[in-house]
């Protein structure tokens, strides 16, 4: 195991990222959290700020980051290879949420952070990529019109579920649990719909057809 005085910034930015959240829970994303965080590691407070030269921002990234190498760690294509694919989704999203649980204080005030005005592209982002690699994960390859499909509508089920779960009090959160069963339904029934449509289509006249004849009729 590398010694923090002789990691580098990326390496010193993976290291801090999981215990921030322990401290931003009383003080907020601020300096003081990534201070203390410091102190657990034990590395000069200085050297720690250059490894998040945007301050907030950048320590949400990181810890965001860090639960999805967790998650990716958790879940090897072994694991998830017999599962159907609203199963490995499922799981995915949950294992997120119980791994923010301990710090939910913390995420609320993250995600109340990144829905500032200056910071709503860059929450964008690190919602788009929880998504892309969940379904990543998930074993997803599509390339074409569903591959950003899915990512949109992912992202929709997990900030929702998100802002359930934070709130929820039940035991083991059930109410979370139950609110993404339902949001996964729906997203099931409306892939069928597609599925559907998509082969419907094919057999409906085509156009494209229809004019070609009149300008060129068959003999």
């Amino acid at each position: 195991m590398i010694e923090p005085a002789e990691m580098t910034l990326d390496e010193l930015r993976l290291a801090l990222a999981p215990l921030i959240p322990a401290h931003a829970v009383f003080d907020g994303w601020d300096r003081k959290a990534l201070d203390m965080a410091a102190a657990e590691l034990g590395v000069p407070a200085a050297r720690a700020g250059l490894a998040f030269p945007r301050g907030a921002v950048d320590m949400i990234d990181a810890w965001f980051d860090s639960i999805d190498r967790g998650m990716a760690a958790a879940y090897p294509l072994e694991r998830i290879e017999g599962m159907k694919i609203r199963e490995r989704i499922r799981d995915l999203v949950l294992h997120r949420l119980e791994t923010a649980d301990p710090h939910r204080e913390a995420l609320r005030r993250a995600l109340a952070i990144l829905a500032l005005p200056r910071n709503m592209i860059e929450g964008t982002r690190l919602a788009w990529r929880a998504a892309d690699r969940m379904w990543r994960i998930a074993g997803d390859t599509a390339t074409d019109f569903n591959h950003y499909s899915k990512r949109t509508i992912l992202m929709g089920v997990y900030g929702s579920t998100t802002l359930v779960f934070l709130d929820d009090g039940s035991e083991g959160f059930a109410a979370t649990r139950s609110f993404l069963d339902r949001r996964i339904d729906d997203v099931m029934r409306f892939e069928k719909m597609k599925g559907e449509w998509r082969r419907s289509s094919t057999r409906l006249p085509s156009l494209s057809r229809f004019l070609g004849r009149l300008r060129y009729p068959a003999v």
